[in-house]
């Protein structure tokens, strides 16, 4: 069903006209996505406040046939959150669903709705004296509810896993407008079939997450960041090594990095510089947090640093002194997407391979883009500690914009063959979202895409949840 202005009002109504947009100006932030590369169309954008809200705008969805498109902070790299160009799907805005339940120190648990912003969950625990761990650099914008649909990543994932691991229970707003409470509170629950996990990754293709349990953990008492210069990802790969023997379960961050991406991050980042004199191939950064003291993951980090040393692993490292320092560190990590763009096109891969296998990756994939693309400049980073790679590349330097851009499929293909040959994945933590839709074909099992498939049409039979995304 079109939406005519009868069903524009009748949707209206549910959230009220000054929650139902309609002006073109007040829909266009909706409209506008971090990479400009997936356009769309509304005539309609719903901020409901309440589940029940919710659920009567998916009820009369259902009745009408009209599409729905979940969005949260808007900050999805693969179009998850965006509407076509048709002007007939509707954007369900859940950022007024944005109220932290409680939060539970003794049980190390938060109940908060889909809207809480990241950060502001971040902040909230740690006055609790709690931590929350998911961390993004998107983390001051994107809301738990985009969090848990597209199971978020991060730089934390080597020590507390993805948004999927961070999460007990939902409450989860079927297309039919029923309410699926499934909010544990308890770690152990062996009672059939965990529906949180059919939620968790579906890019609200199944129904609308509107509140989760989250996991907390006790703040840790002391940290401890370095960044060191190495010659090659292998090193990089042993450095690993020698950190988790020393570390353990307190190593919570090893991110590797090119000197090209270092060097973006310096020209295009205010505030960021390189804590390291002389230049290196490549550089690592690692957290370590210690549930003991500041002194104890100190000690752990110089204790790391002198094998890699003594190993001639490591060329040059500093220590962070201050928590500014810290942030220093770890700002120019977090600048390298960002930074690409004033150097012109840049094509993307959110990647994963295995841990053991990362530098022959790197350099299989760079001679395999250097051969498409002669000039081409990659900027491979990521989360080396969990196999994660954003595996980035940019313009060769005075190329057209757009005819690099125009190799994107091409390019991606390449990179995505390799990374199929590890045994990989090519959607390590963006999602699929209408990006990677057509590649999923190429990479789950027939009997896999079957089984995704006939969930969607249990849950979803009139096809209403974000059409056109993940399958």
């Amino acid at each position: 069903m079109s939406l005519t202005p009868d069903l524009l009002a009748r949707f209206s109504a549910i959230v009220g006209e000054g929650n139902a947009l309609r002006n073109a100006h007040d829909i266009e932030p909706y409209l506008i996505e971090p990479r400009e590369k997936f356009g769309g169309r509304t005539a309609l954008v719903l901020r409901p406040s309440t589940v029940e809200e919710v659920a009567a705008i998916l009820k009369l969805a259902t009745e009408t046939g009209t599409a729905i498109v979940p969005q949260g902070g808007n900050t999805g790299l693969v179009g998850g959150q965006m509407p076509d160009a048709s002007g007939q799907q509707v954007i369900l805005s859940l950022s007024r669903l944005n109220r932290i339940r409680s939060i539970d120190p003794a049980g190390n648990l938060a109940i908060v709705e889909a809207g809480v912003i990241l950060q502001t969950l971040q902040e909230t625990a740690e006055r609790e004296g709690r931590l929350f761990p998911l961390s993004l650099g998107s983390e001051g914008s994107c809301q738990i509810g985009g969090n848990l649909s597209s199971n978020a990543g991060g730089t934390a994932v080597l020590a507390y896993g993805n948004t999927r691991e961070l999460c007990l229970g939902v409450e989860v707003v079927l297309p039919t407008g029923e309410i699926l409470n499934d909010l544990r509170y308890v770690k152990k629950d062996n009672t059939g079939y965990d529906l949180k996990d059919l939620f968790v990754g579906a890019e609200g293709t199944l129904g609308v997450i509107t509140a989760a349990v989250m996991k907390l953990f006790p703040l840790p008492r002391g940290k401890g960041v370095a960044y060191a210069g190495l010659a090659s990802p292998e090193d990089a790969l042993k450095l690993l090594a020698i950190a988790q023997s020393h570390a353990g379960p307190s190593l919570t961050g090893f991110e590797l990095m090119p000197r090209i991406g270092v060097e973006f991050s310096v020209a295009h980042t205010d505030g960021v510089r390189d804590p390291l004199q002389d230049v290196h191939q490549w550089y690592v950064l690692i957290d370590i947090s210690s549930s003991r003291s500041a002194e104890d993951a100190r000690e752990t980090i110089e204790a790391i640093l002198t094998e890699a040393y003594e190993a001639g692993l490591v060329e040059d490292a500093t220590i962070a002194d201050s928590t500014a320092q810290e942030k220093s560190f770890w700002h120019m990590r977090e600048a390298m997407s960002l930074a690409q763009k004033p150097e012109g096109g840049s094509i993307k891969h959110d990647i994963s391979v295995p841990v053991a296998r990362i530098p022959e990756f790197i350099a299989e994939a760079d001679a395999a883009v250097l051969d498409l693309v002669p000039g081409a400049r990659i900027v491979c980073f990521g989360h080396m500690g969990d196999g994660n790679l954003h595996y980035n590349i940019s313009q060769p330097v005075g190329a057209d914009k757009e005819a690099f851009l125009a190799r994107w499929v091409e390019v991606n293909t390449r990179v995505h063959d390799i990374v199929r040959a590890y045994r990989g994945s090519i959607s390590a933590e963006h999602g699929v979202g209408q990006l990677k839709r057509k590649e999923i074909a190429e990479t789950k099992s027939p009997v896999a895409l079957d089984l995704m498939r006939r969930i969607k049409m249990a849950f979803d039979p009139a096809g209403i949840m974000n059409p056109g995304k993940v399958l």
